[in-house]
């Protein structure tokens, strides 16, 4: 659970002042907008049993404070009326969140890079993500699921306090007018999108480059399947995407097994 209450003590705007119960109340809808954000004030209220008021006046003080903001994005179902409002944390809120020495590391890595390069920036970064991946590839040892890998993998980022989960994506949302599709196209483009909601080394990231790229490069190597980055906090996203496509990965498997028996019956014929 992140808490708001640090951070709003460090905001000209912040107050302390609010009930304990209050406070607690806030560090829970801050969670649900950096965890489920872009979110709605009507789905945090559903979500979290709150009155509208309730929710207003919450995310009034989380926005005032500078730990959210509102995003203004165009209603799928039709595109037509006022664009929708929708709640994340912001860019100020994500470097409050638990990187308090942080600048002392982005000056270690401008000094490694002024002595040593930016090769010399790569490898550490590199070796950084090797350990990272050798704990992580133990935790996932035994799973075949596609899916249910990605979701063990997002539960590991959270832990390290990332702030993971995954979700469904694919053709779904894109079939606005209501035509039937095609089963087997439906397999294929199925896919899942691994976010995280929060980045620890966010200041890193944004200055180096090479945290993002060879985190996706982990990913790949993890899931045994190509993946893409849709996005990232470091390049001004609310969240770090990563594509992951589940259908290609199920239909290269069934591809594969499908040559690999009719080579074997070629060798009995033989």
């Amino acid at each position: 659970m992140y808490s708001s209450s640090a951070s709003a003590a460090d905001s000209p705007q912040g107050s302390t002042d609010a009930p304990a119960g209050e406070d607690r109340t806030r560090d829970r809808v801050l969670s649900m907008v950096l965890e489920d954000g872009p979110i709605s004030a009507a789905e945090l209220g559903k979500a979290l049993r709150l009155t509208p008021a309730a929710v207003r006046r919450h995310l009034d003080a989380l926005t005032d404070s500078g730990l959210v903001e509102v995003k203004s994005m165009a209603r799928q179902a039709s595109g037509a009326g006022r664009p929708a409002r929708r709640y994340v944390v912001s860019q100020g809120g994500q470097a409050r969140l638990g990187d308090d020495y942080l600048h002392i590391a982005v000056d270690a890595l401008r000094d490694l890079q002024k002595y040593g390069g930016s090769e010399a920036v790569d490898e550490f970064v590199a070796r950084r993500f090797e350990d990272l991946e050798t704990r992580y590839a133990r935790e996932l040892e035994g799973i075949d699921s596609l899916e249910d890998r990605a979701t063990k993998l997002a539960e590991l980022l959270s832990a390290d306090g990332f702030v993971g989960y995954t979700r469904e994506a694919g053709l779904i949302g894109f079939n606005n007018l209501n035509q039937p599709i095609n089963p087997a196209l439906q397999a294929a483009m199925a896919a899942v999108q691994l976010c995280q909601g929060h980045c620890p080394v966010l200041g890193l990231a944004k200055e180096f480059p090479q945290f993002c790229e060879h985190e996706t490069g982990m990913f790949s190597r993890l899931l045994g399947v190509d993946v893409r980055r849709l996005s990232t906090l470091a390049t001004g996203g609310h969240v770090c995407t990563t594509h992951i496509p589940v259908g290609r990965f199920y239909t290269a498997n069934a591809r594969e097994k499908r040559v690999r028996v009719k080579s074997t019956r070629q060798e009995k014929l033989r």
